[in-house]
């Protein structure tokens, strides 16, 4: 479904990727791990069309590379960035609404149904301004704008970030079931324990390059591997 072949980006005048090369098959969850710095955020924006690269971005067989940001959401790619970017003064109505702007057709607004099954608690709050919401509240919102716009590859950036511990388990559960709909999923996420236990597959990624990539289980299992990487 995706594949990127040698991509290298650039991002604050400094090099942050250097001839990264992988490939997320269709019904996947991916994971994507590192410590800080690694450049991890940036490949998910690289391949969102948020920073330039060189190399090639291809997703279903299309060039996507040199699209614009919001073709490329048209073409089935949704990103949940880092930090979930709300618009903080609009309602979670509001929100959620905003996520289906790209998309056309009388169909636009159909993924509330699959969005409210996922989280009720944003249909108790459709009136709610977003900044009055909980940091696990916000991230649903974040995950509920991305999937209005009707993804087939949902990227997610440090679902877990800020998000009390028990409300962590549930981001996880939900990034679970929205596998089990069909979606394929590129994770980004810290914490490593959770994310190498519901992932297929996994990319170590340091200083910018791919050093490691496996299954995830067997990432998990060796040692040697989580201590060398990814400082566990």
């Amino acid at each position: 479904m995706l594949r990127l072949d040698g991509v290298s980006a650039s991002y604050r005048g400094l090099i942050a990727l250097q001839n990264v090369s992988l490939h997320v098959e269709p019904g996947e969850i991916v994971a994507v791990v590192g410590a800080n710095g690694a450049g991890k955020t940036t490949l998910l924006k690289s391949i969102a069309g948020l920073v330039a690269t060189t190399g090639a971005i291809t997703f279903d067989g299309q060039d996507i590379g040199r699209l614009k940001p919001h073709l490329i959401t048209r073409s089935g790619v949704g990103l949940v960035p880092e930090g979930r970017r709300l618009f903080p003064r609009l309602s979670v109505e509001d929100n959620l609404r905003l996520g289906a702007y790209a998309i056309q057709g009388p169909d636009r607004f159909k993924p509330l149904d699959l969005v409210f099954s996922l989280f009720p608690r944003l249909q108790e709050r459709l009136s709610q301004q977003a900044h009055t919401l909980s940091g696990g509240e916000q991230q649903m919102l974040a995950i509920g704008r991305a999937l209005m716009t009707q993804p087939r590859l949902l990227m997610l950036d440090e679902p877990s970030q800020g998000i009390m511990p028990r409300l962590v388990d549930d981001i996880f559960a939900a990034i679970q079931r929205i596998r089990g709909l069909g979606l394929t999923v590129l994770l980004v996420e810290q914490r490593l324990i959770e994310t190498l236990e519901i992932a297929d597959r996994a990319y170590v990624l340091q200083t910018g390059r791919v050093v490691l990539d496996g299954k995830a289980s067997d990432i998990a299992a060796d040692s040697e591997v989580r201590r060398a990487y990814l400082g566990m």
